[in-house]
């Protein structure tokens, strides 16, 4: 079973940009597809970015293209999400997780395993 770990979760200013980092452990990273999800108060888990094992296969929400970018470096068993030119409505608490539809699609997207305790990202000026 694959083990992740979210961290680089901050209070940042509307504009402003965040990188958040996924450590994994537990199982052979390079073989699992990674998603980014998030849970901003009083609304539901939304998926933000996919990956896929090798990195070839990128997928975004709407809401976030252009602005967020997912990477991922298999040599250290780490996933990476980039984010820039943040709003306040990316204040959220963000979670990496194994994507059990290997990243075919941002809307199909689900975790497979449990949830970690997830980053939280907070937008505000």
């Amino acid at each position: 079973q694959l083990d992740l770990v979210e961290f680089g979760g901050s209070l940042v200013q509307p504009g402003g940009s965040l990188r958040l980092s996924c450590a994994a452990s537990g199982a052979t990273f390079k073989h699992y597809a990674i998603a980014w999800f998030r849970q901003a108060p009083g609304k539901e888990r939304e998926a933000v970015a996919c990956i896929s094992d090798n990195g070839a296969v990128t997928n975004y929400a709407d809401s976030v293209i252009g602005r967020f970018a997912v990477s991922r470096d298999n040599a250290v068993n780490m996933a990476f999400l980039q984010m820039t030119r943040l709003k306040v409505e990316d204040t959220a608490l963000y979670y990496c997780v194994e994507d059990g539809d290997f990243c075919r699609s941002i809307a199909t997207a689900w975790a497979f395993g449990s949830w970690g305790q997830g980053t939280q990202v907070t937008v505000s000026g």
